[in-house]
């Protein structure tokens, strides 16, 4: 992996003390470990409409593309929950689209720790390989 396992989630932990949470009270912080070795830190952004909002995961990947990197190994998520924190189905479909083996290491504030890779959070997955099977609009039949 490059970075230990610890670092990482000391790195989301951080993250997470800057989430702007002002509805839910739910803070949430990732970190991102590029293939390059760089470290992209993520925390949830909440808004009044709660759809414009972005999560943590989702925020790392994010800075990560911006900066153009788009290979990962693995991204640690931090929350105070009662257990490990998992992503949202949302966020395991962006994680899945940059590398379904990107390693998640789900953990809280307690210390306790889970790893699963993401296409294990995500089985089924909707990839780019299905939107290139897909017909292409004219191909159809007519009504």
């Amino acid at each position: 992996m490059g970075m230990d396992r610890d670092t990482l989630i000391e790195l989301a932990k951080s993250a997470r003390e800057r989430a702007y949470a002002p509805y839910s009270r739910f803070q949430v912080g990732a970190a991102l470990l590029g293939q390059s070795g760089k470290v992209y830190t993520g925390c949830n952004v909440e808004n009044a409409s709660y759809p414009a909002g972005v999560c943590a995961e989702r925020c790392a990947v994010a800075k990560a593309v911006s900066e153009g990197e788009r290979d990962f190994s693995a991204i640690a998520i931090v929350a105070d929950t009662e257990g490990p924190c998992a992503p949202c189905g949302i966020c395991r479909q962006v994680l899945v689209e940059f590398g379904p083996g990107i390693q998640v290491i789900m953990s809280n504030l307690r210390g306790d720790v889970m790893v699963a890779a993401a296409a294990d959070l995500l089985p089924g997955a909707f990839t780019g390989a299905d939107i290139s099977r897909a017909p292409s609009a004219g191909s159809g039949p007519r009504a």
